[in-house]
């Protein structure tokens, strides 16, 4: 009798630990209309001055809430108003929104990439939310189809400062132009180079050209062309304070099977083209069904792929190719949100 009943205290202690279990249990429920993120503020003058340059600007915002603790890519984006949008620009990705900040000068650089410099134009501004619930399923909520919340907007008169610039010239012809974002000195900037075509640099506003001293490791003041030390895009740097400069390769392909059809397309790379005044990578060009990503230099140190959001991309990682899945021609461009970021589209002609 006495064993009877330790196996029955003990079965009733059981059925006390399973129901602890089951009272324990977490349920998460979503909100039938989660509420949007929200853009709290944005800086009280967004008309920058060069002087301001290393001050710092913030937005602020509140996540999305969609009635359980989630995670979320925000993205604070800009448009002209009365645009609806249509074609954004992003100023910031990623995984907060409470507190976006810019250093001027760095808000200024994106700035330019969608207005004018020295022009006041009306621009709006809202934060979009991308909601992943899980991945691999397919249903509403998971990595192939996300939710989207976008926050009411706010709108500002903008301008961004134009630039000191340094004309990258072959005696008389503009190979392109270096920028300071600062206004410091300090230029740098996208130049597509030929080792034909040795180059000075010249400042329109102080009327002053600069090339290589005669050991042509430092710039000097009407000094010899400098010869570039490839063909190709390079970041071309300049510092007219110590008479100092660089140039480095940064030239941006896309690669994979959907060049050639086959595997070999990994190998090769298809060189893209820089649009100064949109600030992206283009390329027109035939492609085969397969896959593909971004490169740098030819080399798999810094690539990008797919990301969990439609459109953006992320680096590096295995098993985020871009697919082509009908072969013929087609038009891409790459912005370069970051190191880690990037948006891309691609459009068949």
């Amino acid at each position: 009798m006495k064993r009877n009943s330790l196996i029955y205290i003990g079965f009733i202690g059981l059925l006390g630990i399973l129901s602890g279990c089951e009272k324990d249990e977490t349920k998460v429920t979503m909100l039938d209309e989660p509420n949007p993120p929200v853009l709290v503020s944005i800086p009280d003058n967004l008309i920058l001055n060069r002087s301001a340059a290393n001050d710092t600007v913030e937005f602020t915002g509140i996540p999305v809430d969609p009635g359980f603790e989630a995670s979320a890519t925000y993205s604070l984006e800009t448009c002209e108003a009365g645009t609806n949008f249509a074609d954004p620009l992003t100023l910031y990705s990623g995984s907060k929104v409470n507190s976006i900040k810019f250093k001027i000068s760095n808000l200024n650089e994106l700035l330019l990439r969608k207005y004018r410099g020295d022009v006041e134009v009306q621009a709006e501004f809202r934060i979009r939310a991308v909601l992943t619930v899980d991945a691999g399923t397919g249903a509403p909520g998971t990595g192939s189809n996300p939710f989207l919340y976008t926050s009411e907007s706010k709108t500002a008169t903008v301008s961004p400062y134009g630039l000191p610039r340094l004309d990258v010239m072959d005696g008389t012809t503009v190979l392109g132009k270096i920028e300071s974002a600062a206004g410091d000195g300090n230029y740098s900037g996208f130049v597509k180079l030929d080792v034909a075509k040795p180059f000075t640099l010249y400042d329109p506003d102080a009327d002053i050209t600069y090339g290589s001293n005669d050991a042509g490791t430092a710039l000097e003041v009407n000094g010899s062309a400098i010869v570039p030390p490839a063909n190709g895009w390079h970041v071309v740097s300049a510092n007219t304070n110590d008479l100092t400069y660089g140039m480095d390769a940064h030239m941006i392909s896309i690669v994979g099977s959907a060049l050639t059809g086959n595997e070999d397309g990994w190998n090769q790379d298809r060189m893209m083209e820089y649009d100064y005044d949109k600030h992206y990578w283009y390329i027109t060009t035939d492609l085969y069904v397969g896959f593909f990503k971004f490169r740098k230099n030819s080399s798999w140190s810094w690539n990008m792929g797919l990301s969990d959001v439609e459109g953006e991309l992320q680096q590096g990682g295995v098993g985020n190719d871009i697919p082509i899945t009908s072969a013929g021609n087609y038009s891409i461009t790459f912005t370069i949100l970051s190191d880690e970021k990037g948006t891309y589209t691609i459009v068949k002609n």
